[in-house]
């Protein structure tokens, strides 16, 4: 199968401040991030005609951003699904550059959920009024963190999976946040205790949070933010940095039902899509941006992706495998550090894009030695109840 390279990602920028302390606001991340990423791509704010906004920086995101940026695009979309928007955003815009609705496509993303102090995992759900899809769930009180809890559990009752298998997840993305000066950083800022790399008799050790999740099986509340700039072929070869192409995307959404299985996710769906348009299989992939709210959300999303059979992920996940430093075992997790041990400003699908380019482009704290091929897998809402996935495919050259 020939693959189609419609659009590539040619700039990026990760704000460096995970606590801003109310310096600034989630517009002005956006704004330098986008600043950062266009001079990493070697073009101009002139250049941007395709605005690709999630509303975070502020109500009616469609209407104010292109003027807080100063800019007139011919495309804006303001997809909003949780933490996979920003999958769902680059998806949206190699479609839309196919088509020939715009050249030169800017994602941003920016948040102060650590200096608001927002309570995003143990904090109420929902607002003054219920959402009528929330009426047999939201009424008991249940916290988010309880939501994949309850998924871990069910994922241990029906698979067997251990809190050991589980803690997997974490040390290896921790092993990566310790390559990582920002992450270190990060941690550091947010008053992190005893800052290294950790064992599974650490995290099974930590506090219990949600049973049977720990405090390091949760990701970390930080400021934070990011721009990608996505253009068209005959811009991306002549850019600064080599383009790193969407080769594939699926997208999903999945909600409680009769008799529904918690442990899949809507990657069931949105995974297959992926690969099938890119050409490729998940064991093609040198390396992996998962989505890490917590350490059962990785689990649950490799096996719906294709690494593992459902039901298999604790046992293959086991011996350190998601290390960037074990190609042959493949892929490599989160080699940022990600949600875990890094940033996870409320949605952090923006930074999946980011590393997985970081990883192609060689440029990565922990690179993956010759990394041809990244999935980068977002997912928003809740695992287990309402949710959405976002799977992009990149490859390089």
């Amino acid at each position: 199968m020939t693959q189609k390279r419609d659009a590539a990602i040619v700039g990026i920028h990760e704000y460096p401040s995970r606590d801003v302390e109310g310096e600034v606001s989630p517009l002005q991340i956006k704004a330098e991030s986008a600043a950062r990423a266009l001079e990493d791509a070697g073009l101009n704010w002139s250049d941007v005609d395709g605005i690709y906004d999630a509303g975070e920086g502020g109500g009616m995101g469609g209407l104010t951003i292109a003027e807080y940026f100063g800019l007139h695009p011919s495309v804006i979309d303001t997809t909003s699904v949780g933490g996979s928007s920003y999958e769902f955003h680059a998806a949206h815009a190699k479609r839309d550059i196919a088509a020939g609705k715009c050249r030169v496509a800017l994602l941003t993303y920016g948040s102060t959920a650590h200096s608001n102090a927002r309570a995003i995992g143990v904090g109420g759900r929902g607002g003054a009024s219920m959402h009528p899809a929330e009426n047999m769930d939201a009424f008991a009180g249940m916290t988010l963190i309880a939501n994949y809890a309850m998924v871990a559990h069910r994922h241990m009752h029906n698979y067997g999976t251990t809190s050991e298998q589980l803690a997997e997840i974490s040390i290896a993305t921790r092993l990566h946040a310790m390559r990582n000066p920002e992450a270190v950083k990060a941690m550091e800022d947010l008053e992190f205790l005893d800052i290294r790399e950790t064992t599974i008799e650490d995290v099974v050790n930590s506090r219990m949070i949600a049973d049977p999740l720990h405090l390091l099986e949760c990701c970390m509340i930080s400021d934070g933010g990011g721009a990608v700039v996505i253009a068209a072929p005959e811009i991306a070869r002549d850019c600064r940095k080599s383009p790193v192409w969407i080769l594939g995307s699926g997208e999903a959404t999945k909600y409680p039902t009769r008799g529904g299985d918690i442990t899949s996710s809507a990657a069931t769906q949105s995974g297959p899509q992926a690969y099938g348009e890119a050409g490729v299989t998940a064991a093609e992939m040198d390396i992996a941006m998962i989505y890490d709210s917590f350490s059962i959300t990785v689990l649950t999303l490799l096996e719906d992706l294709g690494f593992c059979r459902k039901g298999e992920g604790g046992g293959w996940a086991q011996g350190g495998r998601l290390r960037f430093d074990r190609p042959s075992d493949g892929p490599a997790l989160n080699t940022d550090g990600g949600g875990l041990s890094s940033n996870h400003p409320g949605m952090r699908g923006i930074f999946l894009l980011i590393e997985a380019a970081r990883q192609l482009r060689g440029e990565s704290c922990s690179q993956v030695v010759d990394a041809k091929l990244a999935v980068a897998h977002g997912n928003g809402g809740m695992l287990g109840s309402r949710h959405s996935a976002g799977t992009i495919i990149l490859g390089r050259d």
